[in-house]
């Protein structure tokens, strides 16, 4: 099912999610509705709470396959990169980050189980936004600069 993303402004967005206990059906529902609304939203990763739900949980697709994280954790981050992101919550409005070059996450998947996951430069950037998310924290709160979005002129 897809769902309604929620836009910078919404309380909701500045909110601490809480920690996974259960992985049940209603967790994988909530991992595939994810995943299909990020689809549908032409985005790269998708936090549980850009759709209101203030669980732990993120789907990241950076065109490598689909990544499910349950509670992540960065365990360690290294490099610097500053390229422009974007957000599903702010549509139409880019800004230049500073992140880590590359960063190493722990977390669990929609069945409990440990998994472990290395990124970089692109993976990397989105592991830190969706994780921020979990967090409350926007990316707009780490912009260095705003950039124009490239138009089609055709």
């Amino acid at each position: 099912m897809i769902c309604d993303i929620l836009q910078f402004g919404d309380p909701v967005l500045r909110e601490r999610c809480d920690e996974v206990t259960e992985f049940d059906k209603e967790l994988g529902i909530l991992l595939d509705d994810m995943y299909e609304t990020m689809c549908s939203a032409e985005g790269i990763g998708l936090a549980a709470p850009q759709i209101g739900v203030l669980k732990r949980v993120v789907v990241i697709d950076t065109g490598s396959g689909k990544i499910e994280l349950v509670n992540p954790v960065i365990t360690a981050m290294w490099g610097r990169q500053y390229e422009p992101e974007g957000c599903l919550s702010c549509e139409g409005k880019r800004g230049i980050v500073k992140r880590p070059a590359h960063v190493r996450v722990k977390a669990l998947d929609r069945f409990g189980r440990p998994v472990k996951y290395r990124g970089k430069e692109l993976l990397a950037r989105a592991f830190c936004h969706e994780i921020d998310h979990l967090n409350g924290i926007l990316y707009e709160d780490k912009v260095i600069e705003w950039v124009e979005d490239e138009e089609d002129d055709e």
